[in-house]
């Protein structure tokens, strides 16, 4: 379905803090990275022996591949990798390997594939042996400790929806703490987690599992990934879809400028659901007329009083806020369910939105910020991160402050633990993204992304040689399967090469569903009291 963007004066702002960020952090100049060289010999190809998972009968076998832990070593220390697969299930017509990659960093590879599955057409199960692995750093494959279970909760118990006088300084104190602890518990482990080893980790996959080429499905960090492999091994790509697109440069060189894009993009979401309310105040429940309003005050009333778990611990402004962040990536479809639970909160009630984080979300958390920081060079210069970190938050009103200064977690606030990152960066990809004598690469924008910036697919779809853009007009976080439209075009083209022609948007967006009509097999994850989207699981919904 073609339709014409609309001009939105908020995006035009967004980009242009982006663009003075960009413009101070290229002034002041970044640390330098670690620059390493090819080494010579090639890394042995991993044996994969295939076995039962766990006991589990769902047609997936699973096997362990054995990497080099440091690349400048090929022969050295190897680090254990889980992999899994299920075979085409047309061995006659079989076309060749669709490796998937969940976002993150931090989500389980193995159970990305493995929990996708049935969502995937009968077309490409039948064609394509479909491949999962656990990413180093993550479950299966080495798990990455930096602050135990006891800190993290100690750290987001404590944190607030409306961080006082003195926020910045805790979170630069918090981050600092936290960067000493992931090279205290993990020493052998963060220098070699970054993409640039990941992606070599991939090619040994390739090869361990016999194929010339591979045909790649990645999802927000998932396409980082993607892109880096590109990068590196572009003659190994026969088929690549990048959903939830990074802008690979500003990433992993101008991180910042990046951060900045990723506040507004969140705030801006938040913002247009809270518009909804106020526009459809039956269909929402929550605010009364003045959603941004009673959001603000819900934060605050939080803070003051905190609702107490069944497990013993509060429920914080933060604690609404930081659940807010990973749920609004669902899009609209589950609006109505978000104005509920924002109501049941203000009521003091069971609500999916006031769970606070879980050792599960604590693992999570860790490599999440383990292999950005591996990745990404900040600037070392305490002034520009007490100045930016400020200044992004506050530039951000409705999620900014919370998710920004308070304890290291998610991607918005990784600046104070990066920016003071002790460990080397071995692994962390310095070469171009252009992928040059690759085939076509398909990467697909979301307009209304809160996680990964539509402009940043832009980006990527402009900097790879080969690059084609198909742009979803809707909200939430990616776009394969939450639009038929969109999932034919790549179908199509994982299946056959086709590609989508240039300028193709998609416009079928679900929209706000009623209450009673979300149900688990919609995507949307169950009734309302169960509603709740968990940063520890990536799984391509079902298409609806």
């Amino acid at each position: 379905m073609q339709t014409r963007l609309p001009d939105d004066p908020r995006r035009r702002v967004a980009w242009g803090i982006s663009l003075v960020l960009i413009a101070v952090t290229a002034f002041l100049g970044a640390a330098p990275g670690t620059a390493t060289a090819t080494p010579p010999g090639a890394p042995p190809v991993p044996v994969l022996s295939w076995g039962p998972c766990d006991g589990a009968a769902d047609g997936f076998e699973c096997a362990t591949a054995h990497v080099p832990l440091d690349y400048r070593e090929p022969a050295g220390r190897t680090l254990p990798l889980a992999v899994t697969r299920r075979v085409a299930s047309d061995a006659a017509h079989r076309t060749g390997v669709l490796l998937m990659h969940p976002g993150g960093p931090g989500n389980s590879g193995v159970d990305f594939a493995r929990n996708s599955y049935a969502a995937l057409p009968a077309a490409l199960r039948a064609s394509f042996d479909v491949v999962g692995y656990d990413m180093r750093g993550v479950k299966r494959s080495g798990q990455v400790e930096c602050w135990d279970d006891k800190q993290y909760s100690a750290a987001v118990d404590a944190a607030r929806g409306v961080p006082g006088p003195g926020a910045v300084d805790v979170a630069v104190r918090q981050g600092l703490d936290f960067a000493g602890a992931c090279l205290q518990r993990s020493p052998d482990l963060v220098p070699f987690v970054g993409t640039g080893s990941n992606a070599k980790d991939i090619d040994l996959l390739r090869q361990a599992l016999g194929e010339e080429t591979l045909t790649f499905y990645g999802r927000s960090f998932g396409s980082y990934v993607g892109t880096v492999y590109a990068a590196q091994f572009p003659r190994r790509v026969r088929a690549m879809v990048l959903d939830g697109a990074y802008n690979p440069r500003t990433y992993a060189d101008v991180p910042y400028a990046y951060d900045a894009g990723q506040f507004v993009a969140l705030d801006a979401s938040v913002g247009r659901f809270l518009d909804w309310c106020a526009q459809n105040a039956a269909a929402c429940g929550f605010g009364d007329g003045a959603p941004r309003q009673a959001f603000d005050a819900l934060k605050r009333a939080l803070d003051a009083d905190p609702v107490i778990t069944p497990s013993g611990r509060p429920a914080t402004g933060y604690t609404l806020a930081y659940r807010l962040m990973f749920n609004i990536n669902s899009g609209k479809a589950i609006w109505p369910a978000l104005g509920q639970a924002l109501r049941a909160a203000q009521a003091r009630q069971t609500s999916f939105l006031l769970s606070p984080p879980s050792p599960a979300s604590f693992d999570f958390l860790n490599v999440n910020m383990a292999v950005e920081c591996a990745d990404r060079v900040y600037p070392t210069s305490p002034l520009l991160l007490r100045t930016l970190v400020g200044a992004q938050s506050a530039a951000a009103p409705l999620m900014g402050p919370p998710i920004g200064l308070g304890p290291p977690t998610y991607d918005h606030n990784h600046a104070p633990t990066c920016a003071q990152w002790p460990a080397e960066r071995p692994s962390r990809y310095e070469g171009s993204y252009r992928a040059a004598g690759s085939a076509p690469i398909l990467v697909l924008g979301t307009t209304g992304d809160p996680d990964t910036p539509y402009q940043d697919a832009v980006a990527l779809a402009g900097t790879l040689d080969n690059g084609r853009l198909v742009t979803f007009a809707g909200e939430g976080h990616t776009a394969y399967n939450r639009s038929a439209c969109v999932s034919a075009l790549v179908n199509d083209y994982l299946a056959t090469l086709t590609l989508p022609a240039r300028g193709t948007v998609c416009a079928d967006e679900t929209p706000p569903a009623a209450l009673g009509r979300l149900s688990s097999d919609t995507g949307a994850l169950g009734d309302v009291a169960g509603l709740v989207v968990d940063e520890t699981r990536d799984a391509i919904p079902v298409l609806r």
